[in-house]
């Protein structure tokens, strides 16, 4: 059936209009709808389409409004003010829109207060989400330097990027960001204070995830613990000196925000749940189950839209058209600054911008677990509700000015293309309203209160020695006090231990002396006796926080401490016990298991006996777990692997594999956690036991000297090489003997230590796609709402394929811009898209080809090396048989010597 809706020529407004604006007139009257034609000509009817097999009488379409309704149209942000629906005293302002910035998604503040401001200028800007993965998105950077609330001065700070996933402040002009369908977090720097980022590194590997845009990783936060967490990661990471490490953690169940409250509890906002998640215990505790957690009627929006625009359909729709379950929540904060209402400071707060309101969750604790509800559920209200369909809160944050920030995407779709295909109902019902027209926009506004004006302290601690930094640790606003702590970190400046010492033990501020504790943590200068004094502290809160950051110790080898877990298991407050039973469990102390199951007998506190209980069904899981995990030979050599390690290499690499610690609290050897080094190619570690390696590490020294282990056999060296890629928060390939052996004869008149400059000018390097590579493929298949044929995929998580089955003859080709010393090729296949049979050729000049290697494809990871010789600039993968699937690459990396 066919049913004619009106629809009318939108256009995006143009930056002349801004500032053509006369005084008299704020950029924020200025609507989208300002730049229509004048004479708003009408255009012809379009059609909606419904499937013809449509069960009008499901839930999806059952009471379906199919009836033609008046567009729905953008107005100014000054005009959308009156949409608002706030609680009584708090009012909304404008402080940045739409021409200046566009689709904004996501915003973070550096050291100076310096906004950046996440644009996803390629999100849904038609119905079929075409050009999703164009390089057209950004990262900007504004300031409101005339200190009138208005942030009014920009620069484009990173440009032509691929639906960028977060933004991350990391000191000095510098910031953390990845791409969609990429593993690799970069590092971006502005070295010439122009304020654009001109140098990129590789900062850690192994975050990212394919697949739709809104189910990949998104928002890596530094949280008070010292670590960052992001999205469906079930790791965490953290920046040291010695390079980034890893952990194992639970699993975030979360899609678009990630935030803390002022103790350091992480809450993660799930998307189409829409509800928050993880926020009982830390993540690096793992995941728990508790009943009720979301008190009756949690889920009810109340939302003041009635155009039953859901994807779920009529099932989750009211009679009156409004949403009757939250569906597609994002971006969140516990709000944490000093300018609003104290009732709702430690509060979490998130977007739904399906129901276009912004909830606040208030947290009910009993016997050591939480429960949220919305506090304004019997009044049947949100704390912020808004009459405008547009209004699409995707983010919020703590400014440095101690209010709210709200992030207004201001636009007609808000789910991505899989959810808007020919034939569905939210297609239906967006063109019925023709809210595919409207894109382009956006708003970020400030929440304040009558009577509490903004802070106007311009912050410029990035300009602050670490000493001045440690004050910022007392402020009332936990922006400050987040910022102060990292940058002391990422300077590194021990002098100020003793400003933090005094800090900790003298100051009647709890929210300062936790921020000092987790500061020395950061420094690595957090002794045994100080944390001991903590655990007698007269506040539960004190001592919760020393036991999260005596792991660290313990980790780092004083297993000491263990003794104290014991102790605590029975402190008075059932809070500090859970703790000391979560540390327990993490570190894995000698006889956890049996001391779980005294402390189920002995307290029956609800959050003891659900804690204790999962704790205890976890590990029967990863007893059964370890047993599969590998196959037998990779287990035969992970376990052999492993009691080497506890029994030789922990002394000096630590028995969580991150350093043991000198009396100065340097590291006698580098981290295994993480470490790009040891998770690169394998011959590195292999020829570093084989020979032994001294001299500086990257620059970095270290007290130890790895001696050479040759005298050990080939299946000692690919054990230990094989357990430390894969424990430790690692995953990578095993090693076998037979390598070993390889390398042991190829550098049999190796005379003495390699030096690390040495070394690595031996290994083959991974060679990084850039944009003057050029990319080719005789077949390419288009794979996705949004996508293009673009064969480059087949180095990202998103992968490439042919399009049909594959028959012998098919190639994918990569040209190099200069000569490369090719020696290696990997990607991953998949469960059953591998090549049969293929080659691999090189060549200079893309016409006379040089046959180096031949192979047939298996399951998942390929790997195909042959010796290195000429150097090339052309290489073809080639295949030679026909096969009932299509032929499939993804990661797909090239090595070099």
């Amino acid at each position: 059936m066919q049913i004619p809706v009106k629809r009318v020529l939108f256009y995006s407004i143009s930056l002349i209009v801004l500032f053509s604006c006369t005084p008299e007139k704020s950029p924020f009257d200025v609507s989208p709808a300002d730049s229509l034609d004048p004479k708003r000509v009408e255009q012809p009817y379009p059609s909606i389409s419904i499937p013809e097999d449509a069960d009008l009488e499901s839930a999806v379409w059952k009471g379906i409004d199919l009836s033609p309704q008046p567009p729905v149209v953008p107005v100014s942000a000054n005009e959308q003010l009156k949409s608002f629906i706030l609680q009584p005293g708090y009012k909304l302002e404008p402080i940045l829109s739409e021409p200046q910035i566009r689709e904004p998604a996501a915003i973070q503040f550096d050291g100076n207060g310096r906004m950046y401001v996440l644009e996803l200028r390629t999100y849904m800007q038609d119905i079929d989400a075409n050009g999703e993965l164009m390089p057209t998105s950004r990262i900007s950077r504004w300031e409101d330097q005339d200190n009138d609330g208005v942030y009014e001065t920009s620069v484009i700070f990173l440009d032509s990027l691929v639906f960028p996933r977060y933004v991350v402040p990391f000191g000095k002009n510098t910031i953390l960001s990845m791409e969609s369908n990429e593993d690799n977090v970069y590092k971006y720097t502005d070295t010439d204070d122009d304020g654009k980022a001109d140098k990129k590194e590789l900062f850690a590997s192994g975050l990212g995830r394919s697949g739709n845009v809104e189910h990949q990783t998104s928002f890596l936060t530094w949280t008070m613990d010292n670590w960052m967490y992001s999205t469906y990661n079930s790791r965490r990471i953290r920046w040291t000196p010695d390079g980034v490490i890893q952990e194992p953690a639970g699993n975030p169940w979360g899609q678009w925000g990630v935030t803390q409250d002022n103790y350091g509890q992480t809450w993660f906002q799930d998307g189409a749940g829409g509800v928050p998640q993880s926020f009982q215990f830390p993540l690096v505790y793992g995941n728990f189950g508790v009943k009720g957690q979301y008190k009756d009627g949690f889920r009810e929006p109340f939302s003041l839209v009635k155009l039953a625009d859901f994807q779920p359909g009529m099932r989750e729709t009211k009679p009156d058209g409004s949403l009757n379950n939250v569906t597609g929540s994002a971006g969140n904060d516990v709000f944490r600054g000093d300018r609003l209402p104290k009732e709702i400071q430690n509060k979490y707060f998130y977007g739904e911008p399906v129901g276009r309101i912004v909830r606040q969750v208030n947290v009910e604790k009993s016997e050591g677990l939480s429960y949220i509800q919305n506090p304004y559920r019997e009044a049947q209200a949100e704390f912020i509700q808004s009459t405008d369909p547009l209004f699409r809160p995707v983010d919020m944050a703590t400014a440095p000015d101690g209010t709210m920030y709200i992030v207004d995407m201001y636009r007609g779709i808000i789910q991505q293309g899989n959810w808007t295909q020919d034939g569905s109902y939210l297609r239906t019902k967006i063109q019925q309203y023709q809210m595919d027209d409207i894109a382009g926009n956006g708003r970020i506004w400030r929440l304040t209160y009558e009577g509490m004006e903004r802070n106007k302290e311009k912050p410029a601690m990035l300009e602050e020695t670490s000493s001045e930094l440690v004050r910022h640790l007392s402020n009332a606003n936990g922006w400050w006090r987040d910022k102060a702590q990292q940058l002391i970190i990422l300077n590194q400046d021990k002098s100020v231990v003793k400003d933090l010492e005094n800090l900790l033990n003298t100051s009647d501020n709890e929210l300062a002396r936790i921020h000092a504790l987790w500061t020395l943590e950061g420094l690595n200068s957090l002794s045994v006796s100080l944390i001991r004094e903590l655990f007698k502290d007269s506040s539960p809160q004190m001592r919760i926080q020393a036991l999260r950051a005596s792991e660290s110790l313990y980790k780092y080898g004083d297993k000491s401490l263990a003794a104290n877990y014991r102790k605590m298991i029975k402190d008075s407050s059932i809070d500090v016990a859970i703790q000391a039973l979560l540390s327990a469990y993490v570190l894995n102390i000698e006889q956890v298991e049996a001391l779980i199951k005294t402390s189920l007998q002995e307290n029956q506190a609800n959050g003891i006996q659900v804690v204790g209980t999962q704790l205890l069904e976890r590990m029967a899981k990863e007893k059964e777990l370890a047993a599969t995990q590998f196959d037998p030979q990779e287990l035969a050599l992970f376990t052999k692997g492993k009691n080497i390690f506890d029994s030789y290499c922990s002394t000096c690499h630590g028995v969580k594999g991150l350093g043991t610690p000198t009396g100065g609290g340097e590291l006698i050897a580098p981290a295994f956690s993480g470490s790009p080094r040891l998770m690169g190619h394998p011959e590195y570690a292999v020829k570093t036991l084989l020979h032994g390696l001294a001299g500086a590490l990257d620059g970095k020294e270290y007290e130890g000297v790895m001696i050479s282990m040759e005298s050990n056999d080939d299946e000692y060296i690919a054990s230990v090489v094989s357990y430390i890629r894969n424990d430790f928060g690692n995953s990578g390939s095993f090693v076998t003997p037979e390598f070993v052996a390889q390398l042991r004869k190829e550098t049999e008149g190796k005379d003495g230590m390699y030096q690390f400059d040495e070394l690595i000018e031996e290994i083959p390097k991974s060679l990084t796609l850039q944009d003057n590579w050029k990319i080719t493929a005789s077949s390419t298949a288009l794979q996705g709402v949004g996508s293009t044929k673009d064969p480059s995929y087949a180095f990202s998580f998103k992968g490439w394929k042919t399009d049909g089955p594959q028959q012998s003859g098919m190639w994918f080709q990569i040209e190099l811009p200069e000569e490369r010393n090719l020696t290696e090729l990997q990607f991953n296949a998949g469960e059953k898209e591998f090549p049969k049979n293929y080659n691999v050729s090189i060549s200079n000049n893309g016409t006379n080809w040089t046959e180096v290697a031949s192979g047939s494809g298996v399951k998942r990871i390929n790997s195909i090396q042959w010796k290195s010789g000429e150097n090339a600039r052309f290489l073809r993968i080639e295949t030679t048989q026909n096969g009932e699937e299509s032929w499939a690459m993804k990661q797909l990396t090239l090595y070099a010597r």
